[in-house]
């Protein structure tokens, strides 16, 4: 079993893209969620590295004993007001769930967000993803109507926002 005192959280390198690639698109594949208009099937899945050099963006790896376990990340989407990133591709080997990872994950990301001088969090996901949804709304994001910003995931229904304090 994999503790998480274990497990280093890094910023992402040019190496992780192949494992981190698999690790989305195998959770999708998971989930029943592979679906067009998600980021199975984004091109920049496979370049994760080369994204996340956009400024005020940044992804963090999890990593035990030499394994990447999962990751996520924020980002300055276009189309989102200024004072607005994205919390994306926040996705985890199913070893790596229940242990506590994405909730240290997501609070990185926030802290980051932060420190980046955001003030808002926004994300998109997907019914299928229902353990998520539920780690989202313990950190306060709230449904919103309708997406914000333009990220190209059509295939995304459900979107949350979260204010920054």
């Amino acid at each position: 079993m994999i503790n998480l005192f274990d497990i280093q959280i890094r910023p992402i390198q040019p190496s992780d893209n192949t494992d981190l690639a698999v690790i989305v698109r195998n959770t999708l594949i998971e989930f029943g969620a592979a679906n067009p208009g998600t980021v199975f099937f984004d091109p920049t899945t496979d370049a994760l590295f080369e994204l996340f050099q956009t400024p005020k963006a940044a992804y963090f790896v999890a990593e035990a004993e030499g394994i990447i376990l999962g990751g996520g990340g924020i980002y300055p989407t276009e189309g989102l007001p200024e004072d607005t990133c994205e919390l994306v591709k926040m996705y985890l080997l199913l070893e790596a769930r229940g242990i506590g990872l994405g909730r240290t994950l997501i609070e990185k990301c926030l802290e980051t967000a932060k420190e980046l001088g955001f003030q808002q969090v926004y994300l998109e996901t997907l019914d299928e993803l229902h353990l998520a949804l539920k780690i989202y709304a313990k950190f306060g994001f709230e449904y919103l109507c309708a997406p914000m910003g333009n990220s190209k995931h059509f295939g995304c229904g459900l979107w949350m926002l979260k204010k920054l304090k």
